[in-house]
């Protein structure tokens, strides 16, 4: 594999991009322009390494579909001129934007690498430089002039997931990530070892493409017991609503009351979108399996299978944005466009 590569590290904000005032105790943003001198590791990877942050670092929680498209025109910027892309972004979101960059770029042939940290880069036991320096070297990966991981991955850990199949499951272990339906991508040891057989083989015969227009008039509708009519007629009488994630139990079911049957189905024949996902984070929706989901099936649910909730939320919203009739909409969105499902 040819080692020298050209790197984009794009900070968008979180932890890993803070350092401690060791007068204060007071976490402060980092100054990125100064990032070879404040991590002298980086000087021994052969990369070329340049940084971009945004003007106004952001806390992860105020991430948003304008932000997606900030770190989107930053990348198809400067697609060209790069071999790959380092994204740091706080970990409380980080598996949303990585779906949703997944979905903005299609035929993608480069490498997007989000990476974050638990505890700040200049803690004592900070996680982040592992994961910063480890995710350069992936997004620098090469063979015979081509890009060994050409898909959106996110790094924590010691593992590269795909984006789009990963889900946070811990606030406070180093090991903060999962991806229960899909295997990693990499390996971090003694040796970086690279999972061929479970990376997206992108269409090498068409251009990197940017998808803009994202739809967010979406929301998640989570299932639990003693959910009555008035709550869930109230939520999806929402003004303006195109498109549900409805998280069912186990393998899809939902109650089989009828109230809530006609709830949806009104809505759905009304032009409303709902998508059955799992509560689970493994595991897959199987619609019809069980009584409790023969009647979803029946009106119009679309089947989620296997994607995660981050996933369906993208997804939904980049579905939306192309203004599909209903029939082309639930094809393509039960078909798997970036590896998010089986």
């Amino acid at each position: 594999m040819q080692n020298k590569a050209k790197i984009l590290i794009v900070y968008t904000g979180g932890t890993i991009g803070m350092i401690k005032d060791y007068d204060t105790g007071v976490l402060k943003a980092f100054n990125f322009d100064e990032l070879l001198q404040n991590i002298p590791e980086l000087k021994i990877l052969e990369h070329e390494i340049d940084t971009v942050s945004f003007k106004e670092p952001i806390d992860s929680s105020n991430m948003n579909p304008e932000c997606w498209l900030d770190i989107a025109e930053i990348i198809n910027d400067n697609f060209d001129t790069y071999d790959g892309f380092v994204v740091l972004h706080g970990s409380d979101t980080m598996s949303y934007t990585a779906s949703a960059l997944s979905f903005m770029f299609e035929n993608l042939t480069k490498p997007i690498i989000f990476t974050g940290s638990q505890l700040p880069i200049g803690d004592l036991r900070t996680d982040a430089k592992e994961n910063l320096i480890t995710s350069i070297q992936i997004a620098g990966l090469r063979k015979n002039g081509r890009a060994v991981i050409s898909e959106v991955g996110l790094y924590f850990e010691y593992k590269l997931y795909r984006g789009n199949r990963s889900t946070k499951i811990n606030a406070e272990n180093f090991q903060a990530f999962a991806s229960l339906n899909h295997p990693p991508l990499a390996e971090s040891g003694v040796y970086l070892s690279v999972n061929h057989n479970a990376l997206w083989k992108p269409n090498r015969r068409q251009k990197t493409k940017l998808n803009k227009g994202f739809d967010n008039e979406v929301l998640v509708l989570k299932m639990f017991p003693g959910i009555n009519a008035s709550t869930v007629e109230h939520i999806l009488s929402k003004p303006g609503l195109k498109g549900v994630v409805l998280e069912t139990y186990g393998s899809g079911n939902a109650p089989n009351d009828d109230w809530f049957l006609d709830i949806l189905e009104e809505k759905i024949a009304k032009g409303l979108y709902v998508v059955n996902v799992t509560q689970c984070i493994g595991g897959s929706v199987m619609m019809g399996l069980y009584e409790t989901s023969v009647r979803l099936k029946k009106i119009g649910v679309v089947t989620g299978k296997d994607i995660s909730t981050e996933a369906a939320v993208a997804k939904l919203m980049y579905l939306l944005g192309k203004n599909l009739s209903s029939k082309v909409f639930k094809t393509i969105f039960e078909t798997s466009l970036r590896g998010e499902m089986l």
